[in-house]
């Protein structure tokens, strides 16, 4: 059987996802203000769909503390929530147990929301609960590999560059927005990056017409797995080893947003195995015509 490059990278992926890893984080400097992911009052991680739901507050509001409270544990922590201020919604699931006709214990699933604040939006809090201030950007030196540089200018994709310290593809206006490349610690972690928000850019209604079937806030999260799987499969057909730690800490936060349902990678993975194709063709399209 013959080598399966994008098997490779899945199973790599999962891989990494089972043995354990480390927060994502991205390989540049500078820092929009984008929110920090949630933890309870009590410094826990939140997990599952509640991980989604808080970014989207945060999000919202322009919050970027990472810890959350209840209006109990904000007065608890000697904070006081302030007047107006609007909560947001987070769930938690459980089960109790219950004797049925028979007179056998049966474990009922149970679903119960309830409120929380960030903690920007209280007052008092000991000062290590509050956001520090947006990191400043930094020119570390990093410059374009010219060979990687071709291959995405030959996607024909319109890859704009300012000095917002964030990196996403707007499909309104059909373009990827990326933050210099001198303010990446290193060359890899730049086209790693720029393959990501190009596996976004093929699923404009005029390439391979994906983004329009994604419309709710679980399809968002799918998207980005597969966002983050092509970058991968990208990287690994230009020659770039793939940081499949990073990529797996990323792909695992959006699992737990689709309550960890690991059959899901698999078909992200067909997703970003189209979307690499696609770039891969559009490129040698593009060299044959300059030919």
């Amino acid at each position: 059987m013959a080598f399966d490059l994008y098997q490779h990278v899945t199973e790599a992926i999962i891989a990494s996802i089972e043995a354990g890893t480390p927060a994502w984080r991205k390989p540049w400097t500078g820092e929009a203000g984008g929110a920090a992911f949630p933890h309870r009052a009590n410094g826990e991680p939140y997990r599952g769909i509640n991980v989604l739901m808080l970014w989207l507050a945060a999000e919202a509001k322009s919050y970027r503390a990472a810890h959350w409270f209840t209006y109990a544990q904000a007065q608890a922590a000697g904070g006081q929530v302030r007047k107006g201020e609007k909560s947001a919604t987070v769930v938690k699931y459980g089960t109790f147990e219950r004797e049925d006709e028979e007179g056998d214990e049966r474990r009922i699933p149970y679903l119960k929301a309830y409120r929380v604040f960030n903690a920007e939006q209280i007052d008092g809090l000991p000062a290590e609960f509050y956001a520090t201030p947006a990191e400043e950007a930094r020119d570390l030196g990093t410059e374009a590999d010219p060979t990687l540089q071709a291959f995405f200018t030959a996607t024909g994709a319109d890859i704009r560059t300012s000095d917002d310290p964030r990196a996403y593809y707007n499909p309104a206006e059909d373009f990827i927005h990326m933050p210099p490349i001198a303010t990446f610690h290193g060359a890899a972690g730049y086209y790693a990056t720029l393959a990501h928000e190009a596996t976004h850019w093929t699923g404009h209604k005029s390439r391979l017409d994906r983004l329009g079937r994604f419309t709710d806030r679980k399809a968002y999260a799918f998207e980005e797995l597969i966002a983050e799987i092509g970058n991968c499969m990208i990287c690994a057909s230009l020659g770039l080893t793939p940081d499949f730690g990073q990529s797996a800490a990323y792909v695992e936060s959006w699992l737990r947003a689709l309550k960890d349902d690991k059959r899901l990678i698999f078909k992200a993975a067909s997703e970003a195995q189209k979307a690499a194709d696609w770039l891969l063709k559009t490129r040698q399209d593009q060299e044959q015509v300059a030919a």
